[in-house]
């Protein structure tokens, strides 16, 4: 029951508030956000914001670390994210998918593939519009172009982009270069 009135709350009224980059205000619609995210989720950390228009599909079942954030418009599944991990807008998470064995039954009569939550390391970047598909597990340090469709692991400190997503390069070499 408890859990239910957060998600009213949040679905009914605080997905709406301003941004939280609004001069004058905005820390308090972030705050009134975060507050929610730490009664629907099951862990929130500490400086959690999340933008307007995040959707939770399963909330219940998710996690986020400290001074990490959610971009707007965002639409999430099951999902571990780490800590100070940056999200852009209209990224998607998706951890179950439609299931197709059977050609004899429409697929809509198939149900769901098992939930195979998303696992974001710490300090991650996530650029607009990104797509992960189930199980996807990103690595520490790595960084997500915008438009990326993630269809495998991401090692750490890859930057990657594309769709399918690709390597570009990685971050540990420009760091060993400077050295």
């Amino acid at each position: 029951m408890f859990r239910l009135f957060w998600w009213i709350f949040y679905n009914l009224f605080a997905k709406y508030l301003p941004g939280s980059n609004l001069p004058c205000f905005g820390f308090i619609f972030k705050k009134i956000r975060a507050v929610s995210g730490k009664k629907l989720l099951k862990s929130c950390g500490k400086n959690v914001n999340i933008e307007p228009g995040v959707i939770f599909l399963n909330a219940k079942d998710s996690e986020i670390g400290h001074n990490s954030g959610l971009g707007r418009n965002s639409r999430l599944d099951t999902f571990k994210i780490g800590n100070n991990v940056m999200m852009a807008t209209d990224v998607v998470f998706i951890s179950h998918s439609h299931q197709f064995i059977d050609i004899e039954k429409p697929m809509c009569e198939q149900g769901f593939t098992e939930d195979k939550p998303i696992i974001i390391e710490d300090d991650v970047w996530i650029g607009t519009r990104v797509i992960i598909l189930p199980g996807k597990k990103i690595g520490r340090g790595a960084i997500l172009g915008a438009g990326s469709v993630i269809t495998k692991d991401v090692n750490p400190f890859a930057i990657v982009g594309g769709n399918p997503a690709k390597v570009i390069k990685m971050r540990v070499q420009n760091f060993k270069q400077r050295i």
